[in-house]
């Protein structure tokens, strides 16, 4: 029996910050999965977890500095996977690696991704992705633990393992995407990668040469003094999920917990920036 899904197709003006806060509120009420366009967002709910007034509580979309309406429709499962093999395109990030769904051509590439995104996050395409994908490829991962949080798809956690990281765990809170990371992890010969559905309360005791958060600000902030207690001595933190405009307030907090700033990726004013003790 395929899954009913409600696609709401919101219209934001101006598009930014209202797009980033209301994908957060929107997946604190059960949206799954989201599409940035040029007018907006495309967000996803599966139809027996919706009810009336979902929406009516939500901060972003009673702020007068922001105009928001919407529509919505349903969707079957099947037509969702066919929406993503029209809009999903393989990306290669520095000619190094190439990320891709299953129906896509392979090319020569030295690493080489295949990601059936179904309705998680991390394909490659958002800048915050990409950019953690390129960190990943201009650092030594060779025989290092390593640690993916908010894994989305686990396409981090591959890539590590395929730059030659050691023992790599990857977590995320979200059912959707632990389940689809496992997926991955098989479709990419990765299955000594071990996956988990939950918080940074997992991270009790454990110690990690390389930690991978690509988040949200919020999140971060609050997870910091945890992914600095879980780096080994000589670690490095990559962070991302984040504007320009956010990065004093995450590298003071990193600061604060011991860390040195050492460098940041940018694009389209998101960042993805390099920490280390």
């Amino acid at each position: 029996m395929s899954l009913v899904y409600l696609e709401y197709n919101f219209k934001i003006s101006p598009l930014q910050p209202a797009t980033d806060i209301l994908i957060a509120e929107l997946g604190e009420v059960g949206f799954e999965s989201f599409v940035e366009n040029e007018d907006g967002l495309l967000a996803y709910i599966l139809k027996s977890d919706w009810k009336e007034g979902l929406l009516d509580d939500l901060f972003i979309v009673q702020n007068p500095n922001f105009d928001i309406t919407w529509t919505s429709k349903e969707i079957a499962q099947q037509n969702w996977n066919e929406e993503w093999e029209k809009n999903f395109h393989p990306i290669v990030v520095v000619e190094k690696c190439m990320v891709r769904a299953p129906f896509h051509k392979a090319i020569e590439v030295e690493y080489d991704i295949v990601i059936e995104p179904k309705m998680s996050f991390g394909t490659g395409h958002h800048e915050t992705t990409h950019m953690m994908l390129q960190h990943i490829l201009d650092n030594d991962f060779e025989g290092k633990s390593v640690l993916d949080m908010g894994c989305g798809t686990g396409v981090l956690a591959i890539l590590a393992k395929k730059r030659g990281a050691g023992e790599t765990e990857a977590i995320d809170i979200d059912e959707w995407c632990f389940l689809n990371t496992q997926e991955n992890i098989e479709r990419n010969d990765c299955s000594d990668i071990k996956a988990f559905q939950g918080d940074s309360s997992l991270l009790k005791d454990k110690k990690f040469d390389i930690i991978l958060a690509n988040i949200n600000r919020n999140i971060l902030l609050e997870d910091i003094p945890v992914y600095v207690d879980c780096l080994k001595k000589g670690g490095t933190l990559f962070l991302s999920g984040f504007y320009l405009e956010d990065l004093d307030a995450i590298s003071s907090k990193c600061g604060a917990y011991g860390l040195e700033f050492e460098k940041n990726l940018e694009k389209n004013n998101w960042v993805a920036a390099k920490y280390v003790n």
